[in-house]
């Protein structure tokens, strides 16, 4: 039986993320020689290399890839460990990394934090806040231990455990023509414009869905933030789907209206779920942040029965059908999550 020391662990983990030895050395504070002999020692007990080495740059190989979310759960326990047997009086401490989608980072964060960071102080909370599909792309790349998101995501190495209803609505700007009418069918949306979020997001997708029922939007406006998108409604740009839970205010005061639209009622409501890693180590921390969000501590499903590498481009469960194209040249803007 081998002994792999942590250290080993550690520049391999790094090094997958950095894609360099350099880089991995410095951010474990060794000297690349230090770090290239660490790696050179890890593949040789094991057997194998892990990595294709190309143009100086490391990439990971099929085997690699495979044992990668093994290291990164031994050294996942390992902190727990000392964390457990450092802590005074039973306090718990360490870090979360906690991922949410735009709408729960931006509009949600008390009801997804605020019980755990009052009852946890020791812990130190990072947030990321990102679209639906690159936040279950980082979780199930090890960069998160848990996330909350606005859509359904399928990926073998992740679960989801339902946490709130979220409500939509179908707004536009207070002098649009829509906005004066008591109830809407699908033609009078003949020759609107429309501002939607980017693709990867679960609004987008809702969005679509939404226009497979319509008729084509006469110009798309495509923005990454649902506040920017808030404001371009406003401003007279087009209609939007949006969470209600960010345009309450803006509904109460008049700035925007929010069109009744019965035939498209069932889409206007989505669940919110929080998505864990299947199979992986739960350490205390992440235990009492479940029990604070949802009153329970999920068990582990078992891991997939292989271990691929992550997609590109995670798939929503309801994947949408094609669109047909906006009469006119779209506007793309990207803005930083």
């Amino acid at each position: 039986m081998h002994h792999v020391p942590p250290r080993q662990l550690e520049v391999f983990v790094r090094a997958a993320a950095a894609g360099s030895l350099r880089q991995a050395a410095a951010q474990l504070h060794l000297t690349q020689p230090a770090a290239s002999m660490a790696l050179a020692e890890l593949e040789r007990l094991l057997g194998a290399p892990l990595f294709d080495r190309v143009r100086g740059r490391l990439h990971l190989n099929p085997r690699g890839r495979a044992l990668l979310p093994l290291a990164q759960d031994l050294l996942e326990r390992q902190a727990a460990f000392v964390r457990a047997a450092t802590a005074s009086d039973g306090v718990l401490s360490g870090e979360l990394r906690i991922g949410a989608s735009n709408t729960v980072g931006n509009y949600r964060v008390e009801e997804l934090l605020g019980d755990f960071v009052r009852a946890h102080p020791q812990v130190t909370v990072r947030l990321q806040v990102g679209n639906t599909t690159a936040i279950a792309r980082a979780l199930a790349e090890h960069a998160l231990d848990v996330a909350c998101v606005e859509g359904p995501v399928l990926h073998p190495e992740l679960e989801a455990v339902p946490w709130r209803e979220d409500a939509l609505r179908l707004v536009a700007p207070a002098t649009h023509p829509l906005a004066a009418r008591r109830r809407l069918s699908a033609s009078d949306f003949i020759d609107v414009d429309w501002v939607v979020r980017e693709a990867g997001s679960a609004t987008r997708a809702l969005t679509e869905r939404l226009l497979e029922r319509l008729p084509p939007p006469r110009r798309q406006l495509e923005l990454a933030q649902t506040e920017a998108i808030k404001q371009a409604v406003v401003a007279g740009l087009g209609i939007a789907l949006l969470p209600e839970v960010a345009v309450r205010a803006a509904l109460a005061d008049g700035r925007l209206r929010a069109l009744l639209v019965p035939f498209l009622q069932p889409l206007l409501q989505r669940r919110l779920a929080l998505l864990l890693a299947r199979g992986r180590y739960r350490g205390g921390a992440l235990a009492a942040f479940l029990r604070a969000t949802i009153g329970e501590f999920p068990t582990p499903s078992p891991e997939p029965p292989e271990c691929s590498p992550v997609p590109t481009r995670l798939p929503l469960s309801t994947p949408s059908s094609p669109r047909r194209s906006p009469r006119k040249t779209g506007v793309r803007k990207t803005t930083s999550s």
